[in-house]
């Protein structure tokens, strides 16, 4: 008999096979604590479809401190991990740069010591609240040392709220857009939810991440991933399998 009561399948027909933004190296940032809780999470982004993770620890001056050598070596711990539980994905590492002087002047004097990936992408972020008066001069050195820049989570930006504008700047300065898989949900606002459906309509989305730090967000991300906007986002031309 027909159950007019039965649950839909609501996961959408295309998935992503890459994750560009994660925080899966314990110990390094406000990501997972352990080794344990990273292996759980990385199992349940394959089990979504993914086969590629390039995780990305917060890199910021005087409280993540970390180096290409920290996290490089315990990606190394990480992927000996992966292979002892003998779970089928490839993982890399990159970071996520926080935006401030230091990276500036790294951009500027030493962008050998970024840890990019891809096309010479590397991720940053920016203050939530107030955009960094060095914004502009920061993108022009990243594209004329050839280097790619990756916003992370434009839509989180209290000064992207108030004057969308910005975003159409930083594209035609060079910058690339990365939205998050939560923001769908409306996991951080209504408004960062607002402004995430706002750049898909407008195009204006080239990578998908999950940003994910703990098993609490991979599991919103399950709810996420159902979302209309999510589902609409994927027939984007995304960036992501490039990478």
């Amino acid at each position: 008999m027909f159950n007019i009561f039965k649950k839909k399948n609501t996961s959408p027909k295309k998935f992503l096979k890459t994750d560009l933004h994660s925080h899966l190296l314990p110990q390094l940032d406000d990501g997972v604590e352990s080794f344990s809780e990273a292996l759980e999470i990385i199992k349940g982004l394959k089990s979504l479809g993914y086969n590629k993770i390039i995780t990305t620890p917060h890199v910021m001056y005087d409280f993540y401190d970390n180096t290409p050598e920290t996290i490089l070596d315990q990606l190394k711990s990480l992927q000996k991990e992966i292979q002892e539980n003998e779970i089928d994905i490839d993982l890399q590492a990159s970071a996520e740069y926080y935006l401030d002087e230091n990276l500036v002047e790294m951009v500027s004097k030493k962008p050998e010591k970024l840890l990019t990936f891809g096309d010479n992408y590397f991720l940053f972020e920016t203050s939530f609240m107030n955009e960094p008066f060095y914004l502009q001069e920061f993108i022009f050195e990243a594209k004329s040392k050839g280097l790619n820049p990756i916003m992370a989570h434009p839509e989180r930006y209290a000064y992207i709220h108030s004057d969308f504008s910005k975003i159409e700047d930083l594209i035609n300065r060079g910058v690339l857009m990365q939205v998050n898989i939560n923001s769908f949900s409306g996991y951080y606002s209504k408004e960062v939810k607002k402004t995430a459906e706002k750049l898909v309509d407008k195009g204006l989305v080239h990578f998908i991440g999950s940003d994910c730090h703990n098993l609490k967000h991979f599991a919103v991300m399950q709810k996420s991933v159902t979302e209309k906007y999510y589902k609409k986002a994927l027939d984007l031309p995304l960036l992501n399998e490039r990478l």
